[in-house]
């Protein structure tokens, strides 16, 4: 089956052209984007990530259409899960672009929307085997700002740093901000875990403000673990128990080794059974 894209609503085979000239995500990095997974052909927690997408909109002074409601991308969304054939795992990458038009300063503040679904191999989510080896990102430092919280179409911080990490061996590397604090993995929200008490940072660090990281914050609560928003420093990860990495698609990502530090992986098998519990997903 050929796979297909939706752009403002019609379904284009992935081979054809589908971004018009003067598209300013392309030329600018002007636009918004959210990673979605796929749990029995339905994209779940759809709901928070429109949130946050809205919440970018409004930062970048685009205009917010009323038909952008849940019911819509829920339709548009399985519109294209069902042309191609995913009834099971899968990921989708809603886009939302200023309209072509301008140099710096655009025409107008008019948006388009670009769906793109994709299969994956696994209907739940799953914790994996072998631990990610970290690092710091020392080369280019995220700064804290508006911004920040968003996933906008500017993600070269995010490539160079596994750009790096793959030349040092390694499965991913840390960023932190322009004020030396760690705040987030190449793709992934950051988490610590010292006697059962879960750490992570601050949206006011900088860090994105991930629809799972908010998911996991919250499990952990409605289980009785508790949560701190702080400060992560390279001490904390030095005596931590454990520490794990955080996104939409992917879950939870099991981090092994930190330096020569050794990481358990205790309650990070416990929050991924929770989070397959919640969106009663199924081998």
């Amino acid at each position: 089956m050929s796979a297909y894209v939706n752009n403002n609503g019609i379904l284009i085979p992935v081979e054809a052209y589908s971004i018009k000239a003067g598209n300013r995500a392309h030329i600018y990095g002007d636009g918004l984007f959210e990673s979605i997974r796929v749990i029995n052909g339905f994209p779940i927690n759809l709901e928070n990530h429109l949130v946050r997408l809205k919440e970018g909109m409004k930062v970048l002074r685009m205009v917010i259409p009323q038909s952008f409601t849940l019911a819509f991308f829920e339709e548009e969304i399985k519109m294209l899960l069902d042309q191609n054939g995913i009834e099971r795992g899968g990921r989708v990458r809603l886009s939302i672009d200023r309209r072509p038009g301008g140099f710096f300063l655009p025409h107008n503040n008019d948006v388009d929307y670009f769906i793109e679904a994709y299969s994956l191999p696994n209907n739940k989510f799953l914790l994996n085997e072998i631990g990610f080896k970290i690092d710091q990102y020392e080369d280019i430092k995220k700064q804290i700002n508006l911004l920040s919280a968003f996933k906008t179409k500017n993600g070269l911080i995010y490539i160079m740093a596994k750009l790096r990490a793959r030349e040092m061996g390694l499965d991913d590397l840390l960023i932190q901000n322009d004020r030396m604090g760690i705040i987030e993995g190449g793709s992934a929200n950051l988490f610590v875990v010292s006697n059962g008490v879960l750490y992570t940072p601050g949206l006011d660090s900088g860090c994105l403000g991930g629809t799972m990281r908010m998911q996991i914050i919250n499990l952990a609560l409605a289980n009785n673990i508790k949560v701190y928003e702080c400060n992560i420093s390279p001490q904390n990860l030095l005596v931590a128990d454990e520490v794990f990495l955080t996104n939409a698609t992917e879950g939870i990502i099991w981090v092994a080794s930190y330096r020569t530090k050794q990481y358990f992986n205790y309650l990070s098998n416990q929050l991924i059974d929770y989070l397959n519990e919640l969106w009663k997903a199924k081998d």
